[in-house]
């Protein structure tokens, strides 16, 4: 008999405090992306596939900041960052400042065999407009969820049954950020990576911090022959010591070890595998050690 291919795949819905009456909401999102996700893995689909299918799901839910519900700027305009990565050839597209578009994260999909790897605003737009992207007026991106400030990019990695990893992310930034900032996540090596004989690996939380220590590689760097938890947990509290602020984060290695930690009050995950017939979802790590039976806490 030949052995099922291995594929498996983490999502994350943002590092940040979620109120009560959001909570439910924030885990019924979070399933609803793994689970489309995992449709495409389950018919020998691709992981880029499978990361685009499930952050498009958070895009579309105003329970998250990316895509419809994105936060705004000073100026009260919705401008989003997106990326994603191919770690079959270390392909990489991202957006930064895109407006007028519903699915970022389909935009940063289809850069991947372009020679550049970052476009930002008008230029962005422009790569949109020319290769069929869903377009829309940049007011109907705004959502009445915008009445309360989020920081929370969202983000997915996934590995294939052909052992390809890819990981991406889309956000709509900080509420009321300065015109023209660019957080971690359109940044390779910052917000996020992915290569097939590492792991993938996307973050979450304050963009400043996590762009200044480099944490997507830093991760990358350590993680091979350890468990991904356990670097996600150095690196985080690394990055949390030397220059502050907080995050959350996600991986996988490429049999499908999945690896999640944060030191944000939460994150909430859903992680689905080949052989598993429901996803497992927590808002905190704190939430899973409970359930585990344990008493440990993010650092």
């Amino acid at each position: 008999m030949t052995e099922a291919p291995r594929w498996a795949i983490i999502v994350h819905g943002g590092a940040h405090t979620v109120p009560p009456d959001k909570a439910e909401a924030s885990r019924a999102g979070v399933r609803a992306a793994v689970e489309a996700g995992c449709r495409v893995l389950e018919g020998g689909g691709a992981a880029t596939d499978a990361v685009e299918a499930a952050i498009r799901v958070m895009e579309d839910d105003p329970t998250f900041n990316a895509g419809y519900g994105s936060d705004v700027d000073e100026e009260g305009h919705v401008r989003m960052d997106a990326a994603m990565m191919d770690g079959r050839f270390l392909e990489v597209g991202a957006v930064a400042g895109l407006r007028g578009v519903w699915h970022p994260i389909s935009v940063a999909r289809r850069m991947l065999p372009e020679k550049e790897v970052l476009l930002i605003g008008g230029g962005a737009r422009r790569f949109a407009d020319e290769h069929g992207a869903e377009l829309c007026d940049p007011a109907a991106l705004l959502s009445p969820e915008q009445a309360a400030a989020r920081s929370d990019t969202v983000g997915c990695v996934a590995l294939d049954g052909h052992g390809h990893v890819a990981a991406g992310v889309s956000t709509g930034g900080l509420s009321g950020q300065r015109v023209g900032r660019v957080g971690d996540s359109p940044q390779v090596g910052c917000g996020f990576y992915a290569d097939d004989g590492v792991g993938g690996v996307v973050l979450s939380g304050e963009g400043e911090s996590i762009a200044r220590m480099m944490v997507a590689a830093r991760f990358i760097h350590r993680v091979p022959g350890r468990h991904p938890e356990d670097v996600l947990r150095d690196v985080l509290t690394e990055q949390r010591g030397r220059v502050g602020g907080e995050a959350g984060a996600v991986a996988l290695t490429p049999d499908g070890t999945p690896g999640w930690w944060h030191t944000s009050a939460h994150l909430p995950v859903a992680f689905l595998a080949a052989g598993q017939t429901e996803a497992q979802v927590y808002l905190s790590k704190d939430e899973q050690h409970q359930e585990a039976g344990h008493v440990q806490a993010p650092a």
